[in-house]
């Protein structure tokens, strides 16, 4: 890391002390606003470009931001971030390069949450106990290790708390009452529902499932649900936010960049979210 410095993550909500994640979702329920969570991948389409697109993204009024940490077999993830990891690690780009991107973002935004999410073989490569301690120096607000079974995880699920971060993990169309139980128990910050069976970037979204699953989710957890997986455009993310507490968009933002002239790929990621943050507002 550049420095030692470590950022504050807990602050100061009226007279309660919160994580930062925990305290935006607080203020938009407060407003009545739904969460934009954009997902990126660090290092694409280039390494240079991470830390302005992630500026550009909460200009544009993204509430948390997801970075997506690159892997060479990232499992859950369709083609087009699987394209965004490949382009990501050809540049080097690694976990320790993320950490240092949150730690150079944090140098002018101290408020928004960060998640990283990725999965569990860059973490354990690095050691959990250094990538705990690095995390929390660099400003990272939240984790989310796909591969992490609830069940395999309590230890390090307090390590991070321990660091005054969350861990977040994923629901699927096909968990059980007693799976979100036990994701419940061990989970802060959100609650990412993925909207569809199969690989992010996947079409078909199926909101009467959607508007099925949320409340039973909401009997066993009083955490913020977000949901993601197949929200593509303005019309997809105003649907599910009658629902859920926040909408999570990757792919699309992604493919908005691949086909964005060259130089351009930040103002156009800008540009997207912005109208996803407009059609929100509408509500």
């Amino acid at each position: 890391m550049a420095e030692a410095k470590t950022w504050q993550t807990f602050f100061l909500y009226g007279e309660i002390l919160m994580s930062r994640i925990q305290a935006t979702f607080e203020q938009l329920a407060k407003n009545r606003r739904k969460a934009l969570i954009p997902f990126v991948t660090a290092g694409d389409p280039e390494p240079g470009m991470t830390v302005p697109l992630l500026h550009a993204l909460v200009e544009a009024g993204a509430d948390v931001l997801e970075l997506g940490v690159p892997f060479s077999d990232p499992m859950a993830d369709g083609p087009v971030i699987q394209r965004a990891s490949d382009r990501a690690l050809k540049h080097g780009v690694g976990l320790d390069r993320v950490l240092a991107f949150v730690h150079e973002f944090r140098a002018s935004n101290q408020t928004t949450p960060v998640v990283l999410m990725g999965y569990a073989n860059p973490i354990e490569a690095m050691g959990t106990d250094r990538f705990v301690a690095e995390a929390q120096q660099a400003g990272v607000d939240g984790v989310l290790v796909v591969d992490y079974p609830p069940e395999e995880c309590a230890s390090f699920a307090d390590l991070v708390r321990s660091h005054g971060m969350d861990l977040i993990f994923l629901l699927a169309p096909t968990s059980s009452d007693a799976r979100m139980a036990q994701v419940a128990k061990l989970a802060s910050g959100y609650l990412y529902y993925v909207s569809l069976k199969g690989v992010t970037g996947a079409g078909h979204l199926d909101l009467a499932e959607v508007a099925e699953k949320i409340p039973r989710i909401r009997k066993q957890t009083n955490l913020p649900v977000g949901v993601g997986f197949g929200i593509r455009d303005a019309a997809t993310a105003k649907a599910v936010a009658e629902f859920a507490d926040a909408v999570v968009i990757g792919s699309a933002i992604i493919q908005e960049m691949e086909t964005a002239p060259a130089g351009e790929q930040v103002l156009r990621a800008g540009r997207f979210m912005q109208g996803i943050r407009d059609a929100l507002d509408a509500r």
